[in-house]
């Protein structure tokens, strides 16, 4: 009998409950009456119903607010075609449409059957409930032996909507996959404005805003990573919502390779939006028995505008995303020593620097890039991971033993999937990395990517960090990828199977981190990539935080920052204060300036300790004491942004409240007053209205007449006046209910 090989990911479980407001049927035809299955889900405020119409096409109904469940949804019925050139099946927004039978609009599969028939209409064959918070419903071709299994998960708190599928062929040959999708989502006409992520190396998260218009707006990555370019996050929001009004819909890909998200509409004002894998230079063969699962498209819709949108999401990573979900601590506050010391680092170098980081409060040591084979600068060693003798005589051991002895644990910087032409590893496997035979090897920083593609390198990868783990007591990798795939060949493979490299890349990957974890259950990792380029649901199921961009400038960060928080939470978000003047812009800032900014997000000094006063040493560990006493709600609470930095905004400001409203911190940043004129008064969001919240400063003053405490009512309706005037100053301060 033959095995059937299943393609899938490291699994990221769906940890929800789902509310059913409509009867699923266990099996049914290809062809149904008009009354076919309606399926409704709610979660949160929201609803999501579809349903098969009279042909057996799967059909979008309904997304939106919460609707009651006395209330009817009625049964699908396709839409009508438009004159002879928009078909009906054009028309109706189908669940997960095939290319085929006179589709125009974006297809959520294609395929190639092995007599070159490239024709795919998927009827709906039955639907199944395999757990209380599972639907799955199968989709087949109208005649060939292909089915498509399509897997709803719905989050009973926030109504956030999970989608993947799977795709099987049965056939008797194979068929070549030129096209998948996750899953795509409809919207009726309307004026609608999508707002986006875009950016490039040190100049990550800019929040870009546009009104969607007929034809397609292409988000992606074809990079073989997700991409500093476009991040795989939107938001939809209708008529004139805004950062706390309006209807909103949003969604992000849970997908570190290759991905497109496609925002379309149509030529009846529909809006459609289809993501998964990039369809750009994509084959994936699937023989006989075989299987692909798609990565997850996780959706949702807030009735709170732009700023509810990111608040659920953010919230729903927390608490179902992350590794250590639902309940993760808060990240240490961790010291790095790049800027210190760069390649030059050195056992008696490392330890000085961390009796300065305990003294100022650091929790963490991370030691950075340098410390293995021969690496002196960027241009060797990478791929050869064993202590420099030169550099470590005795081992990690005694800079470890120290930075414990210090009350801190112990973090290490590494690049598992690069290698350096000049380095035994490749010198030893130069068929190791993605290339094409005969063609140029494209470096980047002096590297070249391994194709983790291939078992051996994955095992091999998986194999050095195990030992390095197992043989020292490291609690953190900065796990980093500095540069993008080019020649992504893999010549070990048939011509026909070679693009399963984009794939198969991924999930070696998700197995590797997965494993890690499996067997050193206690070593945290970042996922870093030159800042921003490994940001996604994906890559943060397996990592505990990311690093958002080299730019540690402070008012760049303002907002980088505010563009990070629409889609990822401020638990994930790294944030160091770094030396100034900074290098990006050669702006010169406090260090109180720079450290408000940087204690919006999860703490880290990266400074050059050794030429910091003590003036300065002093601040710092004053202000790590404050962001202790914070730092819960800051990285887990409900942000609000109060003034975006955005659009040339002289100010900015936001607010944070804990989840029991028991506790809110607000932050205040100006880059010039002119004139004598104030700071905005800041009506904060979000408290008890009734609670009675005590104010105290961490930085900064307000007007005289603010009271020392007052009703929630009192600071929401009234507002705060705050005292802050000048260059680059900023001040931030706590409520704390009584």
């Amino acid at each position: 009998m033959k095995q059937t090989r299943m393609k899938t990911f490291p699994a990221i479980p769906f940890l929800f409950a789902s509310i059913w407001g409509a009867c699923i049927p266990g099996t049914a035809q290809n062809h149904v009456d008009p009354t076919g299955p309606v399926f409704r889900m709610d979660g949160g405020n929201v609803t999501y119903a579809f349903g098969v119409n009279e042909r057996g096409e799967l059909q979008q109904l309904y997304w939106g607010g919460r609707v009651a469940a006395s209330d009817k949804i009625e049964p699908a019925h396709s839409d009508p075609e438009w004159a002879s050139f928009d078909s009906s099946y054009n028309n109706t927004p189908q669940e997960y449409a095939g290319w085929g039978s006179g589709l125009y609009m974006e297809p959520a599969l294609k395929v190639t059957f092995a007599d070159g028939v490239r024709d795919l209409v998927l009827h709906y064959v039955s639907s199944s409930k395999p757990a209380d918070n599972a639907l799955d419903v199968v989709l087949k071709d109208i005649s060939r032996a292909v089915t498509v299994t399509l897997h709803y998960r719905m989050d009973p708190e926030s109504g956030i909507l999970a989608r993947s599928a799977t795709i099987e062929n049965s056939e008797p040959k194979p068929i070549m996959i030129e096209q998948a999708a996750a899953a795509a989502y409809s919207l009726p006409a309307a004026h609608y404005t999508l707002e986006y992520l875009s950016g490039r190396w040190a100049g990550e998260w800019t929040l870009n805003s546009e009104t969607i218009h007929q034809g397609q707006r292409v988000l992606e990555s074809r990079r073989g990573t997700t991409g500093h370019q476009l991040n795989p996050w939107f938001a939809i929001g209708k008529d004139d919502a805004d950062e706390e009004h309006g209807d909103t819909w949003f969604g992000e890909l849970a997908w570190s390779g290759s991905w497109r998200i496609t925002v379309e509409q149509d030529t009846l004002d529909k809006v459609r939006v289809t993501g998964g894998f990039n369809p750009f230079d994509f084959g994936y063969q699937l023989k006989t028995g075989e299987k692909l699962e798609t990565p997850a498209f996780y959706t949702g819709y807030s009735d709170h505008g732009y700023g509810g949108a990111s608040r659920l999401m953010n919230q729903f990573t927390v608490t179902h995303i992350l590794p250590e979900a639902p309940n993760p601590r808060p990240r240490p506050v961790i010291y790095n020593s790049w800027e210190a010391t760069e390649f030059h680092v050195n056992e008696a170098g490392q330890e000085a620097l961390a009796v300065k980081a305990a003294a100022m409060g650091a929790d963490r040591f991370v030691m950075d890039d340098g410390w293995f084979g021969q690496r002196k600068d960027d241009h060797a060693g990478l791929g050869d991971w064993y202590v420099n003798k030169e550099k470590f005589p005795n081992g990690l051991k005694p800079l470890i033993d120290k930075v414990h002895s210090l009350g801190m644990d112990f973090g290490l910087w590494v690049e598992p999937e690069m290698v350096n032409p000049d380095s035994d590893l490749y010198r030893a496997h130069p068929d190791w990395v993605l290339n094409f035979p005969g063609r140029p090897r494209l470096e980047e920083r002096n590297q070249l990517v391994l194709n983790l593609a291939r078992q051996d390198v994955r095992d091999y990868v998986f194999g050095f960090l195990d030992k390095l783990l197992s043989e020292n007591q490291i609690s953190f990798l900065k796990w980093d990828y500095n540069r993008n795939w080019s020649e992504p060949g893999w010549d070990q493979m048939p011509p026909d199977q070679q693009k399963e490299v984009y794939v198969k890349f991924i999930q070696n990957l998700y197995w590797v981190l997965a494993e890690l974890r499996k067997k050193h259950p206690g070593v945290e990792i970042e996922s870093c990539s030159g800042g921003g380029g490994r940001v996604d649901l994906g890559i943060l199921h397996y990592t505990d935080e990311v690093w958002p961009s080299d730019n540690t400038d402070p008012f760049d960060r303002l907002s980088q920052q505010d563009g990070f928080t629409r889609a990822y939470p401020a638990q994930v978000m790294m944030a160091w204060v770094t030396d100034s003047p900074h290098w990006a812009n050669n702006r010169s800032t406090s260090l109180t300036y720079r450290m408000l900014v940087s204690m919006q997000g999860s703490l880290g000094i990266g400074g050059n300790l050794n030429k910091w006063s003590d003036e300065e040493l002093a601040t710092a560990k004053r202000l790590i004491a404050s962001y202790h006493q914070v730092q819960k709600t800051i990285t887990q609470g409900s942000l609000y942004r109060l003034i975006s930095p955005t659009n040339g905004s002289e100010f900015s400001a936001t607010e944070t409240v804990s989840p029991d409203k028991s506790q809110a911190v607000f932050f205040a940043f100006v880059h010039s007053t002119q004139e004598g004129r104030s700071f905005p008064r800041l009506q904060l969001l979000g408290l008890d209205p009734a609670a009675e919240y005590a104010l105290t400063s961490i930085e900064g003053k307000t007007l005289p007449g603010t009271p020392e405490h007052a009703s929630g009512a009192w600071w929401m309706n009234h507002g705060v006046d705050i005292d802050l005037h000048g260059d680059f100053q900023g001040a931030a301060f706590r409520l704390d209910r009584r």
